[in-house]
């Protein structure tokens, strides 16, 4: 076997067994203690505690997490290949502002009580509008511009924040406190279908991209060379664009605004694998769950019996987890 796939099929590896020891540890850990020796005898009495902890809080938030997460540093390596921009990631094209804004337009005029679904429903509808909207405005002359859209996707960020801090200035205190928690992100979801829809939106994601496996290294030569390879970019850009713009929609809209994931997970990966997108595609994906699970697990257990916002903790590993790579590394930055 060729020393290259061998390499890819350890890493891989290596990587599923980390996800297998998150979830362990995230099954485990908590206000209640659950002895993982003990974990066949728990799941099998269905009426002890323990086995409504794991049943109704702990499997579903590690679903999540891995539907969430795999989806969002997905998007991530995709539109960073894309772009040819290492500093691209899902929330750049403005995608989580138009979801906040729409999440907090249901919660300020009262939409949010009219079933479980409104909340990531209108979430969901306003990242799906801010897309159609940078897609609108960056087409120039019957083409689609990258750099146009990149561009154009962070001023409707600026503009979608702008409003929402509005809708919040005028609302109840008990509205505000609604919108900011969903802001900073949470993986407390209580409806089996929406983690349904989260877990494999990111897993048919995950396959669909890898029909592009080969335009994406194409494209890290540029469109230019990638089109005299016999690459039909337009098309290509286009969909995988929708792609991972649609899974950083859902993700966003049923667990709120989750930073770093797309951003620094994808670098990572790629300084320790490389920059093929044969495995970059699955390694990112399997880096983004055990990165989600990892965080959830410490922003529920680090003030028990209270929970920080996921978001606190991805900003802040993520942050500084950036700085250091980008402290030491001199090739970082390198897409080709």
């Amino acid at each position: 076997m060729n020393s290259k796939y061998l390499k890819w099929i350890l890493f891989l590896a290596a990587l599923l067994v980390l996800l297998l020891v998150s979830v362990l540890l995230s099954l485990s850990a908590g206000e209640i203690k659950v002895s993982l020796m003990q974990l066949p005898q728990i799941l099998s009495d269905k009426g002890s505690i323990e086995y409504t902890v794991l049943a109704k809080i702990r499997i579903p938030r590690i679903l999540m997490a891995i539907g969430v997460g795999g989806a969002l540093s997905l998007s991530g390596v995709v539109l960073q290949g894309i772009y040819r921009n290492p500093l691209v990631e899902p929330y750049t094209l403005g995608i989580s502002g138009g979801a906040a804004l729409g999440v907090a337009i249901a919660i300020v005029f009262g939409l949010n009580t009219l079933s479980f679904f409104s909340l990531p429903a209108f979430g969901f509808l306003g990242a799906l509008v801010t897309l159609i909207v940078v897609y609108l405005l960056s087409i120039k002359r019957g083409g689609l511009s990258i750099n146009s859209m990149l561009l154009i996707g962070v001023m409707v960020s600026f503009v979608s924040s702008s409003a929402m801090m509005f809708l919040m200035s005028i609302s109840t205190a008990e509205n505000l406190h609604n919108i900011v928690f969903w802001v900073m992100g949470s993986l407390d979801e209580s409806n089996n279908s929406l983690i349904a829809i989260a877990f494999y939106s990111s897993l048919a994601g995950l396959v669909i991209s890898y029909f592009f496996a080969q335009t994406l290294n194409a494209l890290r030569l540029g469109e230019v060379k990638a089109r005299h390879l016999g690459i039909n970019t337009g098309v290509a850009i286009k969909l995988l664009f929708f792609v991972a713009s649609l899974l950083t929609g859902i993700a966003v809209s049923v667990a709120g605004v989750i930073g770093f994931v797309g951003l620094v997970i994808p670098h990572l990966i790629r300084l320790i694998i490389g920059n093929d997108y044969r495995v970059l595609l699955a390694g990112s994906f399997l880096g983004g769950a055990i990165f989600l699970i990892l965080s959830d697990t410490i922003a529920r257990t680090i003030i028990s019996p209270n929970e920080l916002p996921i978001g606190v903790i991805t900003g802040f590993i993520g942050g500084l987890v950036f700085i250091i790579v980008l402290s030491r590394s001199k090739s970082h930055f390198k897409l080709n």
